[in-house]
Protein backbone atom coordinates (compact mmCIF):
# COMPACT_ATOMS: atom_id res chain seq x y z
CA UNK A 1 0.00 0.00 0.00
CA UNK A 2 1.75 3.37 -0.83
CA UNK A 3 0.78 7.15 0.16
CA UNK A 4 -0.39 7.22 -3.60
CA UNK A 5 -3.23 4.82 -3.70
CA UNK A 6 -6.39 6.82 -2.51
CA UNK A 7 -4.93 10.23 -4.14
CA UNK A 8 -5.19 8.19 -7.60
CA UNK A 9 -8.63 7.06 -6.81
CA UNK A 10 -9.56 10.43 -5.57
CA UNK A 11 -8.33 11.84 -9.15
CA UNK A 12 -9.45 9.44 -11.39
CA UNK A 13 -13.39 10.14 -9.51
CA UNK A 14 -13.06 13.73 -10.37
CA UNK A 15 -11.68 12.70 -13.40
CA UNK A 16 -15.39 10.72 -13.59
CA UNK A 17 -17.57 13.46 -13.22
CA UNK A 18 -16.38 15.13 -15.74
CA UNK A 19 -17.04 12.47 -18.29
CA UNK A 20 -19.97 11.72 -20.82
CA UNK A 21 -21.27 9.31 -18.93
CA UNK A 22 -22.23 9.76 -15.17
CA UNK A 23 -19.95 8.76 -12.55
CA UNK A 24 -22.41 6.26 -10.92
CA UNK A 25 -22.24 4.52 -7.01
CA UNK A 26 -24.46 3.57 -4.69
CA UNK A 27 -25.08 3.87 -0.84
CA UNK A 28 -23.65 1.38 1.67
CA UNK A 29 -25.32 0.75 4.96
CA UNK A 30 -24.32 -3.13 5.59
CA UNK A 31 -21.00 -3.55 7.59
CA UNK A 32 -20.23 -6.48 5.42
CA UNK A 33 -16.71 -5.75 3.09
CA UNK A 34 -18.45 -8.49 0.72
CA UNK A 35 -20.89 -4.78 -0.27
CA UNK A 36 -17.81 -3.23 -1.33
CA UNK A 37 -15.99 -5.82 -2.84
CA UNK A 38 -19.02 -6.60 -5.11
CA UNK A 39 -19.69 -2.96 -5.90
CA UNK A 40 -16.22 -2.70 -7.11
CA UNK A 41 -16.84 -5.97 -9.66
CA UNK A 42 -19.57 -4.88 -11.20
CA UNK A 43 -18.12 -1.72 -12.11
CA UNK A 44 -19.57 0.93 -9.69
CA UNK A 45 -17.21 3.97 -9.70
CA UNK A 46 -17.30 4.74 -6.57
CA UNK A 47 -19.55 4.21 -3.03
CA UNK A 48 -20.44 5.69 -0.58
CA UNK A 49 -20.87 4.58 3.07
CA UNK A 50 -23.60 5.78 5.06
CA UNK A 51 -23.04 7.50 8.44
CA UNK A 52 -26.91 9.56 8.60
CA UNK A 53 -29.72 7.12 7.44
CA UNK A 54 -27.94 3.75 8.94
CA UNK A 55 -26.44 1.60 11.69
CA UNK A 56 -23.46 1.67 11.06
CA UNK A 57 -20.79 2.63 13.13
CA UNK A 58 -17.75 4.55 12.68
CA UNK A 59 -15.95 1.69 13.28
CA UNK A 60 -17.45 0.19 10.69
CA UNK A 61 -17.07 2.89 8.04
CA UNK A 62 -13.51 2.50 8.59
CA UNK A 63 -13.61 -1.17 7.85
CA UNK A 64 -15.66 -0.27 4.67
CA UNK A 65 -13.47 2.80 3.54
CA UNK A 66 -10.40 0.36 3.92
CA UNK A 67 -11.53 -3.03 2.51
CA UNK A 68 -12.98 -0.32 -1.22
CA UNK A 69 -9.55 1.31 -0.76
CA UNK A 70 -7.81 -2.30 -1.29
CA UNK A 71 -10.30 -3.42 -4.15
CA UNK A 72 -9.49 0.10 -5.56
CA UNK A 73 -12.87 2.01 -5.23
CA UNK A 74 -13.15 5.63 -4.06
CA UNK A 75 -15.27 5.70 -1.45
CA UNK A 76 -16.62 8.73 0.38
CA UNK A 77 -18.38 8.93 3.38
CA UNK A 78 -21.56 10.58 3.87
CA UNK A 79 -22.17 12.16 7.49
CA UNK A 80 -25.02 14.03 8.94
CA UNK A 81 -22.44 17.16 10.20
CA UNK A 82 -19.01 18.03 10.38
CA UNK A 83 -17.19 16.86 12.69
CA UNK A 84 -13.27 17.50 12.15
CA UNK A 85 -12.11 15.25 14.42
CA UNK A 86 -14.24 11.99 13.20
CA UNK A 87 -13.38 13.48 9.54
CA UNK A 88 -9.67 13.39 10.10
CA UNK A 89 -10.27 9.70 11.09
CA UNK A 90 -12.10 8.34 8.27
CA UNK A 91 -9.86 10.65 6.12
CA UNK A 92 -6.39 8.58 7.29
CA UNK A 93 -7.88 5.45 7.14
CA UNK A 94 -8.38 6.52 3.34
CA UNK A 95 -12.01 7.99 2.39
CA UNK A 96 -11.62 9.43 -1.05
CA UNK A 97 -14.31 12.26 0.35
CA UNK A 98 -16.63 13.43 2.43
CA UNK A 99 -20.53 14.06 1.82
CA UNK A 100 -22.21 16.31 4.22
CA UNK A 101 -26.18 16.40 4.59
CA UNK A 102 -28.20 19.53 4.92
CA UNK A 103 -25.68 22.36 4.05
CA UNK A 104 -27.88 25.44 3.95
CA UNK A 105 -24.87 27.74 5.66
CA UNK A 106 -22.07 29.17 3.91
CA UNK A 107 -20.30 28.40 7.45
CA UNK A 108 -20.94 24.52 7.11
CA UNK A 109 -18.95 24.23 4.04
CA UNK A 110 -16.21 26.58 5.37
CA UNK A 111 -15.89 23.87 8.72
CA UNK A 112 -16.29 20.67 5.93
CA UNK A 113 -13.38 22.83 4.30
CA UNK A 114 -11.16 23.27 7.05
CA UNK A 115 -11.30 19.89 8.45
CA UNK A 116 -10.72 18.00 5.04
CA UNK A 117 -7.80 20.03 4.10
CA UNK A 118 -4.41 20.94 5.70
CA UNK A 119 -2.88 24.40 6.11
CA UNK A 120 -2.97 26.60 4.38
CA UNK A 121 -6.22 25.63 3.10
CA UNK A 122 -7.76 24.07 6.06
CA UNK A 123 -6.88 23.26 9.48
CA UNK A 124 -6.93 19.30 9.80
CA UNK A 125 -4.40 18.26 11.79
CA UNK A 126 -1.21 16.52 10.56
CA UNK A 127 -0.66 12.48 11.30
CA UNK A 128 1.83 10.44 9.84
CA UNK A 129 0.84 7.83 12.06
CA UNK A 130 -2.49 6.38 9.87
CA UNK A 131 -2.17 4.04 6.79
CA UNK A 132 -2.58 6.91 4.00
CA UNK A 133 0.67 8.00 5.24
CA UNK A 134 2.16 4.48 5.55
CA UNK A 135 2.02 4.39 9.23
CA UNK A 136 5.14 7.16 8.83
CA UNK A 137 7.26 5.79 6.12
CA UNK A 138 5.78 8.51 3.80
CA UNK A 139 8.05 11.80 4.40
CA UNK A 140 5.65 14.77 5.83
CA UNK A 141 6.73 16.80 2.26
CA UNK A 142 5.22 13.98 -0.16
CA UNK A 143 2.30 13.21 2.42
CA UNK A 144 0.86 17.35 2.22
CA UNK A 145 1.84 17.66 -1.39
CA UNK A 146 -0.25 14.50 -2.77
CA UNK A 147 -3.30 15.64 -0.45
CA UNK A 148 -2.64 19.76 -2.12
CA UNK A 149 -2.30 17.93 -5.07
CA UNK A 150 -5.26 15.59 -4.78
CA UNK A 151 -7.47 16.65 -1.93
CA UNK A 152 -10.63 14.67 -0.90
CA UNK A 153 -13.37 14.65 -3.08
CA UNK A 154 -16.34 17.40 -0.83
CA UNK A 155 -19.74 16.98 -1.95
CA UNK A 156 -22.90 19.08 -0.36
CA UNK A 157 -26.17 17.84 -0.19
CA UNK A 158 -28.70 20.75 -0.85
CA UNK A 159 -31.66 19.50 0.33
CA UNK A 160 -34.04 22.64 1.37
CA UNK A 161 -35.58 25.55 -0.70
CA UNK A 162 -34.02 27.92 2.21
CA UNK A 163 -29.99 28.23 2.04
CA UNK A 164 -27.27 31.33 1.90
CA UNK A 165 -26.49 32.37 -2.10
CA UNK A 166 -26.03 28.98 -3.46
CA UNK A 167 -22.95 29.70 -5.65
CA UNK A 168 -21.15 30.92 -2.52
CA UNK A 169 -22.36 27.58 -0.21
CA UNK A 170 -21.17 25.39 -2.94
CA UNK A 171 -17.89 27.32 -4.84
CA UNK A 172 -15.59 25.39 -2.54
CA UNK A 173 -17.00 21.71 -3.29
CA UNK A 174 -16.60 19.42 -5.87
CA UNK A 175 -20.02 17.79 -6.50
CA UNK A 176 -23.40 19.91 -5.12
CA UNK A 177 -25.89 17.07 -4.46
CA UNK A 178 -29.48 17.73 -4.78
CA UNK A 179 -31.53 15.41 -1.76
CA UNK A 180 -34.66 15.45 -4.06
CA UNK A 181 -36.71 13.38 -1.24
CA UNK A 182 -35.66 15.71 1.59
CA UNK A 183 -36.29 18.36 -0.67
CA UNK A 184 -39.76 17.43 -1.47
CA UNK A 185 -40.74 17.57 2.06
CA UNK A 186 -39.01 20.49 2.49
CA UNK A 187 -41.65 22.25 -0.24
CA UNK A 188 -44.59 20.12 1.33
CA UNK A 189 -45.05 16.66 0.48
CA UNK A 190 -46.04 15.75 -1.75
CA UNK A 191 -45.03 19.05 -3.35
CA UNK A 192 -46.53 20.51 -7.19
CA UNK A 193 -44.39 18.11 -9.42
CA UNK A 194 -43.17 21.60 -11.03
CA UNK A 195 -42.35 22.99 -7.48
CA UNK A 196 -40.09 20.46 -6.96
CA UNK A 197 -38.59 20.51 -10.73
CA UNK A 198 -38.51 24.33 -10.75
CA UNK A 199 -36.65 23.95 -7.36
CA UNK A 200 -34.09 20.84 -8.69
CA UNK A 201 -33.61 23.22 -11.72
CA UNK A 202 -32.59 25.62 -9.50
CA UNK A 203 -29.53 23.69 -7.77
CA UNK A 204 -28.49 22.49 -11.11
CA UNK A 205 -27.91 25.82 -12.40
CA UNK A 206 -26.23 26.95 -9.33
CA UNK A 207 -23.98 24.05 -9.33
CA UNK A 208 -23.49 25.15 -13.30
CA UNK A 209 -22.29 28.66 -12.10
CA UNK A 210 -20.46 27.74 -9.12
CA UNK A 211 -18.34 24.69 -11.61
CA UNK A 212 -18.75 22.29 -9.30
CA UNK A 213 -20.27 18.86 -10.43
CA UNK A 214 -24.23 18.01 -9.99
CA UNK A 215 -25.45 15.49 -8.82
CA UNK A 216 -27.91 13.59 -7.06
CA UNK A 217 -30.05 10.28 -5.52
CA UNK A 218 -32.29 8.24 -7.59
CA UNK A 219 -34.06 4.21 -6.89
CA UNK A 220 -32.91 3.07 -10.49
CA UNK A 221 -30.87 4.47 -12.85
CA UNK A 222 -34.16 4.91 -15.40
CA UNK A 223 -35.49 7.04 -12.75
CA UNK A 224 -33.01 9.55 -12.67
CA UNK A 225 -34.37 11.24 -15.87
CA UNK A 226 -37.55 11.72 -13.73
CA UNK A 227 -36.08 13.28 -10.63
CA UNK A 228 -34.00 15.94 -12.79
CA UNK A 229 -31.08 14.05 -12.85
CA UNK A 230 -30.68 13.02 -16.57
CA UNK A 231 -27.47 15.16 -16.55
CA UNK A 232 -25.91 14.48 -13.28
CA UNK A 233 -22.40 13.85 -13.41
CA UNK A 234 -22.22 12.16 -10.08
CA UNK A 235 -25.23 9.70 -9.79
CA UNK A 236 -25.99 7.54 -6.27
CA UNK A 237 -28.61 4.84 -7.64
CA UNK A 238 -29.85 2.83 -4.57
CA UNK A 239 -28.34 1.11 -1.62
CA UNK A 240 -27.30 -1.99 -0.95
CA UNK A 241 -29.94 -2.60 1.95
CA UNK A 242 -32.64 -1.09 -0.97
CA UNK A 243 -30.96 -3.50 -3.39
CA UNK A 244 -31.32 -6.70 -0.87
CA UNK A 245 -34.78 -5.65 0.30
CA UNK A 246 -35.83 -5.50 -3.30
CA UNK A 247 -34.33 -8.62 -4.20
CA UNK A 248 -36.16 -10.50 -1.11
CA UNK A 249 -39.51 -9.16 -2.30
CA UNK A 250 -39.14 -10.57 -5.40
CA UNK A 251 -37.83 -14.37 -4.06
CA UNK A 252 -40.77 -13.99 -1.50
CA UNK A 253 -43.41 -13.71 -4.05
CA UNK A 254 -44.01 -10.60 -2.82
CA UNK A 255 -44.02 -8.54 -5.78
CA UNK A 256 -46.69 -10.57 -7.45
CA UNK A 257 -48.89 -10.17 -4.63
Amino acid sequence: MTVVDVHRLRRRLRAALTAAEPAVGTFVKLASPDVVELAAAVGFAFVVVDLEHSTLTERNAVDLVRHAHVCGLPALVRVPEVDAAAVNRLLEAGAAGIQVSMLTRVAQTEALVAAARFAPVGRRSVSLANRVARFGATPLARLLCAEQDDPPVLVGQIETARTDPLPELLAPLDVCFVGSTDLAVDLGLPPDPAVLRAAVDRVRAAARSAAVAFGGWAPTRDAAAHLGLGDAGYLVVGSDLQMLATALRVAAGEENQ
